[in-house]
């Protein structure tokens, strides 16, 4: 008889633990989309912006056609990207093409000196510096998930329960370079 509650209050300790483990796991993988999904607003935002900064640009950069065309490029590849790889590769794309554009416009003191110019270019920055706190906000939570599906014992029933890792959002190679500036 002793042997039975023994044994009884050991499973009963073992399927509270997977039980709670479970359900942890789950809060942080809905975390992991949830940032996701943070991230995702802010780049459809910031897509939603770029055609008016387009229109006001064009008209002062005529001999610039290739920045306002790698812009373009960059926001069609976004809008249809679809996995979380592809995004991220469109999200870096649409980066350095508005990087570019905006170092072109120091040739155009009349474009700096548009007030719709000046006011896109603030939104965009400050929609940039919103990108970028909620890519560090998604690997921040990635990397509590992968931590905790990872080490002993979750790792055993977080494989059973078919738990798996989340990728990191990661910077390009052009993105690690040095900026070079010139006076």
């Amino acid at each position: 008889m002793q042997l039975w509650k023994t044994l009884l209050i050991i499973v009963g300790v073992i399927a509270l633990f997977i039980i709670f483990l479970y359900n942890s796991l789950i809060r942080l993988r809905n975390q992991v989309k949830n940032s996701w999904s943070q991230i995702d607003v802010q780049m459809k935002r910031r897509n939603d912006l770029i055609p008016n900064l387009v229109e006001t640009v064009k008209g002062y950069m005529k001999h610039e056609k290739t920045v306002l065309e790698n812009v373009t490029k960059a926001r069609a590849a976004m809008m249809k990207a679809q996995t979380f790889e592809g995004k991220a590769k469109a999200s870096n794309m649409i980066s350095d093409a508005l990087k570019s554009l905006f170092a072109v416009s120091e040739n155009y003191p009349q474009l700096k000196a548009n007030e719709n110019f000046m006011q896109l270019q603030e939104e965009l920055t400050g929609t940039e510096n919103k990108i970028a706190y909620a890519r560090q906000y998604y690997n921040d939570i990635v990397m509590a998930f992968n931590t905790k599906i990872e080490t002993f014992p979750n790792n055993i029933f977080a494989n059973m329960l078919s738990f798996k890792q989340e990728s990191l959002f990661q910077a390009t190679e052009a993105e690690r370079k040095n900026v070079k500036v010139q006076f």
